[in-house]
């Protein structure tokens, strides 16, 4: 073993809090003149003290500046002694206990604490050492445990989450307005059939860079939350904390906005195996909590984006045509893209590079199939009674109340047919919640026409050819009225027969019930 030279031993002071709230340093000094009063009596000279304030011990991951410094000043030869407040301050970790033995074994290291004597050179001294890490590491899993068990309860109830409050909410759940604008403002240029916007778009528009339609620029929101704050802190008459910096928007934090259920009022709850990633486009079906039959939990806060909106953001979130092109546009390539059914499982296809797909049943070439819907929806549009039962008339609030109906209940569908997607759910599960969707949305489709509105239709009702309309109109227009006339049914490419066949597409009239198929 070798032992440190004779005289006064060199001694270093490490201080550490986990979390200092307040950040006035009242508790590292608290530890600092304890330590100090220590080594004066052990008659050591304190060659340096080293401060980690607000840093972790115990997960192994977190960086400690002060500490790393440490173990290289020791390895130097600049001390021969350390003085702590406790063991646990100075690691939570067995396997930096173990470095520390060692260097009392072979090196001559000292170790003191305010707390007892720590002795890493004896069998007693090392099991009272090894005991307490084991403990501290403990106890701090069951606080996390109890923490989770609170944030869910909270969650299960509805309640908003504590943290950070997002843009549109304040933190005991209310609507600032204001915000609320904005965030309404984000998914409509995000959504939008013509001209949609992308992230980065949107960041820029919301940092003033760039003058996107329907986005008002504003202060980062980080910075604002800090504001708010350290004013907060002023009334209490506490000293306000550094604010953060004022800059410009990302497109990480808009997607992040898009990404939120909250804002469907939906109770999220991320578990503990999610948080780490920091993948949203994988977890944000992950956070939300739902009930036993598989519904999301509402939480008790007022709604700012409604659940079909919110939905088919995620559908734009996740249509890798948008995840895969360098401009980041959100703007559909595809006629049927969403509206499409799959024969096989009657599910929504989505849209492939080349056409549409719905996951080990159908894969097609998309050109010729838009062509094919595209010209027998035409020809229907030619007919005399084509839009007999269509009248435009001015929205009220039994109209408005029956297409938020639909809209829930469309955004149901979606939910379940994600939940089979990830095997969240079974497939009688998915029948079970489409056949009882879709027949509500018959219902009030009906009850909806009887009321003399279909708004899909409106801008072909005051034309004199509609099926020119219809030819010439916007995408957005064209699947408006397909979905509202139809339902389209792609059947897979039979083998061994090359180019379109129209037998493989099925129209079904809504109102008839006749089928269209060559």
């Amino acid at each position: 073993m070798k032992q440190p030279s004779a005289g006064p031993r060199r001694a270093a002071i490490y201080l550490r809090i986990s979390q200092d709230r307040e950040m006035d340093g009242l508790a590292i000094e608290r530890q600092r003149e304890d330590c100090e009063r220590l080594a004066e009596r052990e008659g050591w000279t304190v060659v340096k003290t080293y401060v980690d304030q607000s840093k972790s011990a115990t997960d192994a991951t977190k960086v400690r500046p002060d500490y790393d410094r440490m173990v290289a000043d020791f390895q130097a030869g600049a001390f021969s002694a350390i003085v702590c407040y406790d063991l646990d301050r100075l690691t939570r970790q067995p396997r930096q206990l173990e470095d520390w033995v060692d260097a009392a074994r072979f090196r001559g290291l000292l170790l003191k604490s305010v707390s007892g004597d720590v002795d890493l050179t004896n069998e007693n001294g090392l099991l009272t050492a090894g005991i307490k890490i084991q403990l501290a590491r403990a106890e701090v899993v069951r606080k996390g445990k109890r923490q989770s068990d609170a944030h869910r309860q909270r969650a299960k109830l509805g309640r908003a989450p504590k943290g950070m409050r997002p843009l549109g909410y304040a933190t005991n759940g209310d609507v600032i307005p204001e915000e609320a604008d904005t965030v309404r403002a984000i998914y409509a240029a995000f959504s939008r059939a013509e001209a949609p916007e992308s992230l980065r778009s949107l960041a820029r528009g919301l940092s003033g860079t760039q003058d996107v339609p329907g986005i008002t620029p504003r202060p980062k929101h980080s910075h604002v939350v800090s504001v708010e704050r350290a004013q907060a802190r002023e009334t209490e008459g506490l000293t306000p904390r550094p604010l953060a910096a004022d800059g410009p928007w990302s497109p990480s934090t808009v997607l992040g906005i898009l990404r939120n259920p909250r804002y469907a009022a939906m109770s999220t709850y991320t578990p503990k195996e999610f948080q780490a990633d920091g993948n949203r486009r994988r977890t944000w079906r992950a956070q939300i909590l739902r009930d036993e039959a598989g519904e999301p939990v509402r939480g008790q806060w007022e709604a700012v984006i409604d659940d079909e909106t919110w939905w088919r953001v995620q559908e734009l979130l996740d249509d890798q045509e948008r995840v895969t092109n360098t401009s980041g546009s959100t703007a559909r390539k595809h006629l049927g893209s969403g509206l499409y059914r799959c024969s096989v499982c009657s599910g929504k296809v989505t849209g492939a590079p080349r056409g549409y797909r719905c996951a080990g049943h159908v894969m097609r070439t998309g050109l010729a199939i838009d062509e094919f819907v595209t010209k027998v929806i035409a020809r229907r549009l030619t007919e005399p009674d084509a839009l007999r039962r269509v009248e435009a008339v001015e929205a009220t609030p039994a109209t408005l109340g029956i297409d938020a109906t639909i809209s829930e209940q469309r955004a149901r569908i979606v939910r379940a047919q994600r939940d089979y997607d990830a095997e969240i759910i079974e497939g009688h599960d998915l029948r079970r919640v489409r056949d009882a969707a879709e027949a509500r949305i018959h219902e009030l489709e009906a009850q909806r026409l009887l009321s003399g509105r279909l708004g899909a239709l409106v801008p072909l009702l005051r034309v004199e050819d509609p099926a020119k309309a219809f030819v010439e109109g916007s995408l957005d227009l064209r699947r408006q009225v397909i979905d509202s006339l139809a339902t389209v049914t792609l059947y897979p490419q039979p083998r061994g027969r090359k180019g379109f066949d129209p037998a493989s597409v099925e129209i079904a009239w809504r109102n008839s019930g006749e089928l269209e198929k060559s």
